[in-house]
């Protein structure tokens, strides 16, 4: 049985520069997540790097903690971080006229219990969440909460978009 690689593509636009810091902000994922799972931040750098370990607060049914570890970086083009279950969160990013092709992808290949993330259903869940990630993600960047490739001051504020679990 093969592990599940599930992938969603939406052009945002603006810049990858702008995109790409929002991604790297682990700050901001509460306000692009998709699934409603990523709840905060408990622990990690501002500004994530290759290796950088990074926490968040999650709820999938009960609260919990899970540390994350960055395991592809190249800026600003891809990110991608796991934690100890294996499988991958990651972004790509391309530029194209109207702004940037944002790809995200969930890579369960190198998953420790690929049985299992078949038996949480995540064929079934991710897609929808990957997509909603993508327009909260869009939100975000294109309603000038994120300027220049840098945090606005108003990005703290969720959109209003419908909302992808960065990390189980």
């Amino acid at each position: 049985m093969s592990a599940p690689v599930i992938s969603r593509t939406r052009v945002v636009a603006a810049p990858p520069e702008a995109v790409f810091a929002v991604l790297a902000d682990p700050r901001r994922h509460p306000l692009i997540d998709g699934s409603g799972s990523v709840r905060g931040v408990t622990r990690g750098p501002e500004r994530l790097s290759l290796g950088a370990r990074f926490g968040m607060e999650m709820r999938i049914g009960v609260p919990y903690r899970i540390t994350n570890t960055v395991v592809e970086f190249e800026e600003p083009r891809r990110i991608a971080w796991r934690h100890f279950g294996g499988h991958v969160w990651r972004y790509e990013l391309e530029p194209v006229p109207e702004g940037t092709k944002v790809t995200e992808t969930f890579d369960g290949r190198p998953s420790r219990a690929p049985w299992l993330l078949r038996l949480m259903g995540v064929e079934r869940t991710h897609p929808a969440a990957i997509e909603a990630t993508l327009v909260r993600l869009a939100a975000l960047v294109e309603g000038g909460l994120v300027e220049n490739g840098q945090p606005g001051e108003a990005a703290d504020q969720r959109p209003d978009a419908a909302g992808s679990d960065h990390s189980a």
